[in-house]
């Protein structure tokens, strides 16, 4: 892509300034992609039981989506250099609507995963291609608050699939969970083609085989491998296999693309600029302290307990609430004093927070969680949008969408990796006998059971008990189990959230390395590290 054809439009230009069209743009179509990353974890139980599947099998509807985001995602920047950014924009965009109105129409569990993989692969490329035309789109001045204001729909769209899922599945009716994002991805697809300009670049790469297979291999391997590393054991045959295979693949993707390739599909040297490796390394350490954290809430909400999916989600709306708040706030500090500043003071946050979520117990007061959610959206708002927007600042802005593709592909498999590693923490605080409890409850969602948490029924109440329907209070040696199971869920929570805060602190640690006040702002130019060496 030339430099003229990233130059935001004129300020005098008539009408709505073509940044706010582009920020409109993406912004609707971006929200549902995001939005189905988490609306579907709550009518799985609900798909379990219309396709009579097993837990193994019916693992997929999910797990295909993660792993299609993270072949499709490495390849959005290329493809957008090859043929254009807004048609390959609109194409994610189509994809992953066509994929919706299959997953909603699916006669059986594997039409439905064959459509869940069409919605993945549509996102993958739709994210970090809307990413990069938002951020060439409004002057340097201004992309801090242009990324903030994006943020919105990052960090919102994620808390409310919860509520949304939880609604439809309620009213018997999990179609909609698909259905509903065909008229916003309609909208989207409609303003963008009508508001979004073509930018082509000067000379289309040619296609390069070898990185496009190593690379689908690569990150599709390490992703399979980190879906079920928690459950079969990180040194388990087949997940050492699958790692082995992805890491191979992606050292053969990385030497190509350094030393052979002509036209690499993702721009590795852009990690020898000083301030881009600095804001990649701070965003990854943070995706576990942040992203990975949220994985555990709602595990502890729903299974110790006994909140409903719908409860959960509206109990976790205070983070997103403070998160959606926080984020145009702090890119237009960004713009002002630049990047260090906010994530010192977002990963202190962090830090204190996730120091009293390791202390929560079986009975910690909801009033407290829903407080220690909404700081922890304050700290989200600070952090995540600012690294990734200080590690776009340092790419030329020739190779914003080569950036933003590899950007969002490495954080996407060390979250997966992070999401893993605390769910193995998790699990490595229960025994045996808790683990076969947990698995005879997942195993047979089909047979009257009344769950409610764990530690609720500890109590020994008939209507508050994990018992078959049929019996009227847990035996002695039930409840024994019950409160075993909830003093060893307790543990594991609190090992898993102060692994968290270790990583906090690490990333506190390199924002401190960033540049911005104290020290003089100079915005996009205060970035301009060496430059990276030439491509081979």
């Amino acid at each position: 892509m030339s430099d003229r054809t990233l130059q935001p439009a004129s300020p005098s230009a008539p009408g709505l300034p073509y940044k706010w069209k582009v920020l409109i743009s993406v912004i609707f179509g971006i929200f549902m992609v995001i939005l189905d990353t988490t609306v579907v974890n709550v009518a799985f139980q609900t798909l379990r039981t219309e396709f009579r599947a097993g837990i193994n099998d019916s693992q997929w509807i999910i797990s295909i989506y993660v792993l299609a985001l993270g072949i499709s995602t490495p390849l959005a920047g290329f493809l957008a250099d090859r043929f254009g950014i807004k048609r390959i924009y609109l194409t994610g965009l189509t994809t992953f609507v066509t994929g919706s109105l299959l997953s909603g129409l699916a006669p059986g569990l594997w039409f439905l995963v064959g459509s869940r993989a069409l919605q993945g692969l549509g996102g993958g490329i739709a994210i970090p291609l809307g990413s990069a035309m938002l951020f060439a789109a409004f002057p340097p001045t201004e992309q801090g608050l242009a990324l903030g204001v994006f943020g919105i729909a990052l960090l919102v769209a994620p808390a409310l699939g919860p509520i949304l899922g939880g609604l439809l599945v309620d009213s018997h009716l999990w179609r909609w969970i698909f259905f509903i994002n065909i008229p916003i991805g309609i909208l989207g697809v409609t303003l963008a083609s009508r508001l979004l300009r073509e930018r082509r670049p000067p000379s289309a790469p040619s296609i390069n085989p070898v990185s496009i297979a190593t690379s689908v291999v690569g990150f599709g391997s390490v992703l399979y491998a980190a879906s079920f590393a928690a459950e079969g054991g990180w040194t388990s045959g087949r997940v050492l296999l699958w790692f082995g295979i992805g890491f191979a693949s992606l050292a053969v993707f990385a030497a190509y693309e350094l030393f052979r390739a002509r036209w690499p599909l993702l721009n590795l040297r852009l990690y020898a600029r000083r301030n881009f490796l600095r804001a990649s390394l701070v965003g990854y350490v943070s995706v576990l302290a942040l992203f990975g954290a949220e994985f555990l809430m709602p595990v502890y909400l729903q299974a110790l307990r006994g909140r409903s999916a719908l409860e959960t989600g509206l109990i976790l709306l205070p983070l997103a609430a403070t998160a959606g708040i926080t984020a145009p706030i702090a890119g237009r500090v960004y713009d002002k004093t630049g990047p260090r500043i906010l994530l010192v003071a977002g990963f202190g946050v962090l830090m204190i927070n996730t120091w009293q979520l390791s202390a929560i117990t079986a009975d910690t007061p909801i009033r407290w969680i829903l407080f220690l959610l909404a700081l922890r959206g304050l700290a989200l708002g600070l952090t995540v949008q600012t690294t990734f927007v200080t590690a776009l600042n340092d790419v030329p802005r020739d190779g914003v969408a080569r950036g933003s593709s590899l950007i969002n592909s490495t954080r996407f498999v060390v979250q997966s990796i992070g999401v893993a590693v605390l769910a193995t923490v998790l699990a490595g605080s229960l025994s045996p006998q808790i683990k076969a409890l947990q698995r005879t409850f997942l195993e047979a969602p089909e047979a009257s059971v009344r769950r409610t948490g764990l530690c609720e029924a500890r109590s020994a109440q008939p209507e508050s008990s994990i018992v078959p329907a049929s019996t009227t209070q847990p035996s002695p040696a039930m409840l024994s189990l019950i409160r075993q199971a909830c003093d060893e869920y307790v543990k594991g929570f609190e090992r898993a959230y102060r692994l968290t805060f270790y990583a906090a602190l690490l990333a506190m640690l390199l924002g401190m390395t960033l540049p911005g006040w104290p020290a003089k702002w100079h915005g996009r130019g205060g970035l301009a590290g060496p430059p990276p060496p030439p491509a081979a």
